[in-house]
């Protein structure tokens, strides 16, 4: 089962106590936007197999939104990080390569 820490609260907890929210880090559009780039936002979305960075909320805890990168395919969890950034941050990444170089995701290496 899929172990989860909410870097909110700080409680560690199996994955059926959080609510999962689909893809982080999507690039949303403003009223002005092209349908292309309003249909890419609504239904393009990743499904790959191994590294993915993943919206959580810690629905029978504090409530609050946060990221996750884990393995699609093992279940491990790289780490766990505030909603309210832009790109997963250094030590995860540098904590991805490090168990499995070369990976990509999105812009993001």
């Amino acid at each position: 089962m899929l172990t989860l820490t909410c870097p909110v609260c700080g409680v560690t907890a199996e994955e059926t106590e959080f609510h999962g929210g689909g893809e982080a880090h999507l690039k949303r559009f403003g009223p002005g936007a092209s349908d292309d780039d309003f249909e890419d936002y609504l239904f393009m979305r990743e499904n790959p197999r191994g590294v993915h960075f993943e919206r959580w909320r810690h629905a029978y805890g504090c409530g609050k939104w946060f990221h996750a990168a884990r393995c699609t395919t093992t279940l491990q969890v790289f780490g766990t990080y505030a909603a309210q950034t832009y790109e997963p941050p250094k030590e995860i990444c540098d904590k991805i390569t490090g168990e499995r170089p070369g990976w990509s995701w999105r812009l993001f290496k």
